[in-house]
């Protein structure tokens, strides 16, 4: 692939990872891969903003050689240490010694303690700009999206804004603007990204948001370092507000495990119930689905049913992998509750239900529980469990 101009002098240069399917170890699934994104801008100062995962800084670096040669390169900013952005720069730096390497504070401790070289550095913060000759760069610290060091760069004459880790998607494509996919592809992406990365974070991305206007700084495009580049930045902005108020459609999703079908049923059940309310319904058997995607699938959701089966006195196992992401990230503003079956002694939908109050969900009502496998009595009150759910949510205002 070529580089891709996204105005006259400046680049993305960056890789397609298409094989990658988890990121940060196993704790984010990508199925439909990444990018790394670097953006080159041709001026009286050649700039490279941020680079790539190490396995692809070749792949990176011939697409900036059918520009320039990479010795001519005056400034690498670098945004964020993680390595998915910073692993290429002892590559460009051994190329392009002669280059200043521009960060904040928080990112020159990080690169030290990475690489354990004293690159010569070009400290910034908030409101600093930098002349490349016909262009301006400006910088926007940006702690905890989603580590210390995040920061924005921002192009004042082209209106375009590096945004490293906010607004991205993980998605390799061989297209790289939004309006060359569809849509629903792109943000359905997006909500995935958010969820499992940023939800935790996200009055922090609205706050910055709200900083970069008091900047004066209009964003005509926004370039993430992951997934495609948005020339509608306001759709995925406007997503981001959305989201961090923990708005939401009528919707419940059922996230469950059953050791002998018992807890299944009462699942169907229950969504068969809330179906009658004319409220829409997922269901997902935690160990053989992809726990991010029920995450983001949370994310558009009011409401949250969590079931299992009892053993040990405790939930099945895959039920606290899910549950412990899902309290790390801290969702907003959802209904929940708890169902499952159980043999010669209960817990399961107790200790469910203190996990979900750890989250602040509120708890819709005490959690129904079935000894064994549930009659035809104990399915209709699953049911009419379900019947209630929807209505609750249904009086939960409007988004």
């Amino acid at each position: 692939m070529n580089p891709v101009k996204l105005a006259e002098g400046i680049y993305w240069v960056g890789a397609v990872d298409w094989d990658t399917r988890f990121f940060h170890g196993h704790t984010f699934s990508t199925h439909h891969g990444t990018t790394y994104n670097a953006y080159l801008i041709i001026d009286e100062k050649v700039t490279l903003v941020d680079t790539v995962f190490p396995p692809f800084a070749e792949e990176m670096l011939e697409r900036i050689k059918q520009i320039i040669d990479p010795q001519k390169i005056d400034y690498v900013v670098a945004n964020h240490v993680e390595m998915d952005h910073s692993g290429s720069l002892p590559k460009i730096l051994s190329l392009a010694p002669k280059a200043k390497l521009i960060c904040n504070v928080r990112c020159k401790e990080g690169l030290l303690k990475h690489y354990f070289t004293n690159w010569d550095f070009q400290l910034v913060k908030t409101g600093d700009k930098l002349s490349l000759g016909k262009r301006t760069l400006s910088f926007l610290e940006t702690p905890m999206l989603h580590w210390p060091d995040s920061m924005w760069t921002y192009l004042i004459e082209d209106e375009i804004l590096l945004c490293n880790d906010a607004l991205g998607q993980h998605y390799a494509s061989s297209e790289r603007f939004d309006d060359e996919i569809e849509e629903c592809t792109i943000m359905h992406a997006a909500a995935k990204y958010y969820a499992n990365i940023l939800m935790l974070f996200g009055s922090i991305a609205v706050k910055k948001i709200g900083e970069t206007q008091k900047l004066g700084w209009k964003i005509r495009m926004a370039a993430p370092a992951h997934g495609l580049i948005w020339k509608n930045p306001q759709s995925i902005i406007d997503a981001y507000f959305h989201w961090e108020k923990g708005e939401a459609k009528d919707r419940v999703v059922i996230a469950f495990d059953s050791m002998y079908g018992a807890t299944e049923k009462m699942a169907l059940a229950i969504a068969e119930g809330i179906k009658k309310e004319k409220v829409e319904v997922d269901i997902y058997k935690l160990p053989i689905s992809d726990k991010h995607d029920v995450i983001a699938e949370v994310l558009e959701a009011k409401g949250l049913l969590v079931g299992s089966s009892t053993v040990n006195n405790d939930y099945l196992p895959d039920i606290p992998a899910f549950l412990v992401n899902l309290r790390g990230l801290k969702p907003k503003n959802k209904i929940g509750g708890a169902f499952g079956s159980f043999g010669w002694s209960g817990g399961a939908v107790k200790n469910i239900e203190n996990m979900l109050q750890e989250m602040k969900i509120e708890i819709f009502e005490p959690g129904i529980s079935v000894k064994y496998v549930p009659t035809e009595e104990e399915l209709n009150k699953c049911f009419e469990f379900g019947r209630r759910f929807a209505q609750r949510i249904k009086g939960a205002g409007s988004t």
